[in-house]
């Protein structure tokens, strides 16, 4: 292989790196952000949802959260929607500025596509004359996993690290980049370190801390203003709040991040996860009541 083959060979390892680490929570999360949602579901949502999920799902939307992840390289135009970039230690953000693909289009990132699947399943469920114009079942997929998406701190993260990818880190002994921390390793190390690897014991972790210490919360987590179905501006303003408090700080390239870090970066993740489960269900059963309601009406 010539120079120029070798070069080429390593843009490309690069860029896959960069594509998989700005797409999601990792498959733990994902599936634990859907599983938390579906025991807060209505039951016309919950036969909604069944209704559309695909046969693989076998019934349960956590199995199917992570498909927009496995699908991204074939559906590449997808890519842009997973994140939102903000301008650098500005700590803010703003759907106007700031959601745009790296062409510059507008509305593609990933509080524009939650707008987008959220009208579609909206305007085209049960019965309606544009049904067939959507596909619903990969738009309640989509849905369901750019909602988890918005809600890791580094989805909303810098624009000149990509998120935190570029910051190269070790996690204890592993090389690793900020963003990748985030989206999987911070939840593996608590699995392993406080739920004997079972996905299942942290979930109901999750769930009994949403019951006794959020339960006043969880009506303003679930809220929406001004009478709207979705309102992901929020979430994407609290992700790049945290991201400026907990996963940018004392993250330099470089150091090696261990139990300081983890263990006060834990209970941020683990309320994302939470947020990200209780919103995600009160946005599908205010599409579905809607829907619904017009249905019988």
């Amino acid at each position: 292989m010539g120079v120029s083959g070798l070069l080429w060979t390593v843009r490309v390892l690069v860029l896959l790196q960069l594509v998989t680490g700005i797409l999601g929570w990792g498959k733990e999360g994902h599936y634990v952000i859907c599983k938390i949602a579906e025991g807060y579901l209505t039951a016309g949502a919950l036969a909604a949802v069944k209704e559309l999920l695909p046969e693989s799902a076998q019934g349960d939307l956590a199995n199917v959260c992570s498909w927009p992840d496995e699908i991204r390289f074939h559906y590449h135009w997808s890519s842009a929607l997973h994140y939102v970039d903000t301008p650098d230690f500005r700590c803010n953000y703003e759907y106007c500025r700031d959601c745009h693909d790296s062409a510059g289009r507008k509305d593609r990132c990933v509080t524009g596509a939650i707008y987008n699947y959220t009208y579609q399943l909206s305007s085209a469920y049960p019965n309606s004359n544009s049904f067939s114009d959507y596909n619903l079942t990969e738009a309640l997929m989509f849905l369901s996993h750019f909602i988890g998406d918005v809600h890791q701190p580094l989805h909303v993260g810098f624009l000149g690290d990509l998120g935190g990818n570029t910051i190269q880190v070790r996690w204890y002994r592993r090389k690793s980049n900020l963003h990748h921390v985030w989206d999987t390793m911070i939840i593996e190390s608590a699995l392993k370190t406080f739920y004997s690897s079972d996905l299942a014991t942290m979930i109901q972790a999750i769930q009994n801390n949403i019951t006794e210490n959020w339960s006043n919360q969880e009506p303003l987590w679930e809220h929406c203003g001004r009478n709207q179905t979705v309102c992901p501006n929020p979430y994407a303003s609290e992700s790049v709040s945290l991201a400026c408090k907990f996963a940018y700080r004392n993250a330099t390239p470089g150091s090696t991040l261990e139990d300081d870090y983890f263990l006060s970066r834990l209970p941020v993740v683990e309320k994302r996860l939470a947020q990200a489960g209780i919103r995600l269900a009160a946005t599908l059963n205010r599409i579905f009541a809607s829907q619904i309601e017009i249905a019988q009406a």
